[in-house]
């Protein structure tokens, strides 16, 4: 007597864990297919998230060098940059939100603005909506919208 997998065919030898002896999925699904968990909006996410907390975490790294070079208003300077980390992570938290992925455009014209304080900040304004830009079309080819 044999035994069946859930698939309905003989266990061959050489399968293992949960797949049948062609390499697919119990399902009939191929490994990596929809059927097997993967969820690409989430994926996104994901990414939009990351980027936003690497975006907080070098803007944190910033601060030093503002408050040591010649900052036009030094004091104002830290504040908005603060104000901006905690933009930063608030966003990368609500991710799930479609709103918050333009908020995210307009928290990368704010930092590109703070280039009045000085020219370092407008550079990675320009740096971060550069990423911020390709992370917008990942999402929009993957999941058809921003």
């Amino acid at each position: 007597m044999s035994e069946s997998t859930p698939a309905g065919g003989a266990s061959g030898g050489g399968a293992s864990g949960g797949e049948t002896p062609g390499g697919e999925a119990p399902g009939g699904e191929a490994p990596g297919g929809e059927a097997s968990g993967r969820d690409p909006a989430a994926a996104v996410r994901g990414v939009g998230a990351a980027a936003l907390v690497i975006e907080a975490l070098v803007l944190l790294l910033a601060l030093v060098p503002l408050t040591r070079l010649g900052v036009r208003h030094t004091g104002l300077a830290v504040a908005t940059v603060l104000v901006l980390v905690v933009v930063s992570l608030v966003l990368a938290g609500m991710a799930r939100h479609r709103w918050a992925w333009y908020a995210a455009i307009g928290l990368q014209v704010a930092l590109a603005a703070c280039g009045v304080f000085h020219l370092a900040l407008l550079v990675l304004g320009i740096l971060f909506g550069a990423v911020w830009a390709y992370v917008l079309s990942v999402r929009r080819s993957l999941l058809g919208r921003i």
